[in-house]
């Protein structure tokens, strides 16, 4: 079995009057003054005022593209996860044909090349929770964009559910959890593919889980700095958990 291309989105509507074009472009200039005022300090820098003042809006002005600081920080979510999941889905596309274990060390390097380039983007979606702030339900499909190559390289592994040992409790649950959601198996199956049996999906998840903690966990360690004075590279702890998990659920090397 092998993981399939995921279906194309839909490429996005070109604003179609001038007036439309203005307020697109202006909605981005909002979004990059924001994200530098993000890597100078933080969200806590990010403020409608200081970026009026820095494009020489007035604060009502600003407040015509914006409805307030929760919707533009939504907005650099949304663009920060649908970047992520770009990165990854570029690294899938590379690799597409090379053995289930290389995959996963390219999708985990990948991940974590984003998150290195850009790190107040990375923290701005995988740090501390903003104080007072929900982000919208979208969020989680876009977060599931850079999951996705994930489970569909762990889908391929041989290991039938009933010999998964110390993973079966976590197989288990994400079988209840694809049976009960269709959302999730419509969302594997662009990946593993629509004929994908339920336990190799269920396998893929859990193994897609355990591939996100370790990236998430070493790449958040090496983004703030946990890892100074420690005396090793922390791509190579990258491979070595990657490594371990490929060996951990069979996948192929050749």
């Amino acid at each position: 079995m092998t993981s399939r291309t995921p279906k194309a989105t839909a490429p996005p509507r070109t604003p179609s009057s001038p007036r439309d074009r203005y307020r697109e472009q202006t909605r981005a200039e909002i979004k990059q003054t924001a994200l530098a005022q993000l890597a100078e300090g933080g969200v806590e820098a990010v403020a409608l005022t200081r970026i009026a003042k820095a494009m020489g809006l007035s604060g009502p002005a600003l407040y015509r593209y914006f409805a307030g600081r929760d919707e533009l920080l939504s907005a650099l979510i949304r663009d920060a996860y649908d970047d992520a999941a770009a990165a990854v889905e570029t690294a899938r596309q590379s690799c597409a044909g090379r053995p289930a274990a290389v995959q996963l060390t390219a999708l985990a390097d990948a991940f974590r090349a984003w998150a290195l380039a850009q790190p107040h983007r990375y923290l701005l979606i995988a740090g501390s929770p903003v104080a007072g702030y929900q982000a919208p339900p979208d969020t989680v499909d876009r977060a599931r964009g850079a999951l996705g190559p994930f489970v569909g390289v762990l889908a391929t592994s041989p290991r039938p559910a009933a010999e998964s040992g110390a993973d079966a409790p976590l197989i288990a649950e994400m079988s209840a959890w694809a049976a009960a959601t269709p959302a999730v198996r419509e969302w594997a199956a662009r990946y593993t593919g629509a004929e994908a049996s339920p336990e190799a999906v269920a396998t893929g998840l859990a193994g897609a889980l355990l591939a996100w903690a370790q990236v998430h966990g070493t790449v958040s360690l090496e983004v703030t700095g946990q890892f100074t004075g420690m005396g090793h590279d922390p791509a190579a702890l990258l491979h070595a958990q990657t490594e371990a998990l490929a060996e951990r659920f069979r996948l192929a090397r050749e």
